[in-house]
């Protein structure tokens, strides 16, 4: 199926009440729900759900076997990797009816989620933060920070280009590939140009 400003696969199913972006592309057997809303330039992959009210901001990548439930907030440029996990309720139950308890999770801009990682929801992760795969993440990412585990712990630095940062004894770091200057500040990042 396609219309004049985004493409699915014949397969996928497109609920009504949903936005699509321009040029955004939506693959085999993947269901967009009511009321959510995925940005321009988007790659949905195969056996994506994308849950209602869940809003993906420009250029998001959504790898295959994705489930992104109700709550969760990805900003433009998320990478989300093959079969990451959301979640959304704290305690679940399945005699228990929690759907007024789903907690929002941020996903900020430029941030990506390495394979089978989990996010356990409430926990925001910051800008252009990197989540190796199959880490477990039980708390807020810090904004470049890269973290890898179970339960997930910050290594390191990362820049926008996802090199690893070195700081040096003053605070400050390059980016190789960039050539972008980092400062690290009370633990905390920030781009200098």
């Amino acid at each position: 199926m396609s219309n004049n400003t985004y493409f699915a696969h014949e397969t996928a199913v497109i609920d009504d009440d949903c936005v699509i972006g321009t040029g955004t592309k939506i693959w085999h057997f993947s269901h967009i729900m009511p009321t959510a809303v995925i940005g321009k330039n988007c790659n949905i992959g195969q056996n994506v759900v994308v849950s209602p009210k869940v809003i993906l901001g420009n250029n998001v990548k959504v790898q295959n076997n994705v489930s992104i439930y109700s709550g969760v907030i990805c900003e433009d440029d998320v990478f989300l990797g093959p079969s990451m996990v959301f979640t959304n309720v704290i305690n679940p139950r399945s005699a228990i009816i929690r759907k007024d308890e789903y907690k929002k999770t941020l996903v900020k801009k430029g941030a990506s989620i390495g394979a089978n990682a989990t996010i356990v929801c409430g926990n925001d992760i910051g800008e252009y933060a990197f989540v190796g795969a199959g880490a477990v993440v039980t708390k807020q990412v810090l904004p470049y920070a890269l973290v890898v585990g179970n339960p997930s712990k910050q290594i390191g630095w990362i820049s926008e280009y996802g090199h690893r940062l070195h700081f040096n004894d003053k605070g400050f770091a390059t980016c190789i590939e960039s050539n972008d200057k980092y400062q690290l500040k009370n633990n905390k990042v920030v781009k200098i140009s």
